[in-house]
């Protein structure tokens, strides 16, 4: 069974992810990494070069053909359960867990990075927030799991995945 960890950026998805692998002795994947490995190129030069949707296309490849292994732990894209496509995917092969954050929590975690084109112009709380919001229902719907990262250490949030997980098989 794969461990998909979805959300916001910021949320702690590539983080927490490393620490699951580690502790669960599990392949980890992040999927934008992978996509950059497979295209050549960082996701800025996608979103510059192809638009979102193309994008979003690459995107859910990667999501179907990364789900369709297992015992993965699978860091996805802040994007990902935007599309029902991806979250059926992720489902099939393992359980999904949404990691959330404070709008607050996530403007200082990404605040000083360049690698987010959604937040390119917008690297703001009133804006991270709004687009928080808009994606929550998706987020909710996609999610079998949800954890709350805010104030926690990595290993707390693993803990409580590893127990919440546990108490699903």
């Amino acid at each position: 069974m794969n461990i998909a960890l979805i959300g916001f950026m910021g949320a702690g998805k590539t983080t927490v992810s490393r620490a699951l692998s580690t502790r669960l002795q599990a392949e980890e994947i992040d999927t934008d990494q992978w996509i950059v490995e497979q295209e050549g190129r960082s996701i800025a030069e996608i979103f510059e070069a192809e638009g979102e949707a193309a994008f979003r296309d690459i995107e859910t490849e990667a999501v179907e053909k990364l789900a369709s292994g297992d015992g993965r732990i699978i860091s996805c894209g802040g994007g990902v359960a935007m599309r029902a496509r991806n979250v059926e995917a992720l489902k099939a092969g393992g359980v999904v867990v949404l990691l959330t954050a404070r709008p607050e929590t996530v403007f200082e975690r990404v605040r000083h990075g360049e690698s987010r084109p959604v937040l390119n112009g917008n690297m703001n709380v009133p804006y991270i927030a709004q687009l928080m919001e808009k994606r929550r229902p998706a987020y909710e719907a996609a999610a079998d799991i949800t954890v709350a990262t805010d104030g926690k250490t990595v290993e707390e949030i693993a803990d409580e995945i590893v127990a919440a997980v546990a108490e699903r098989s």
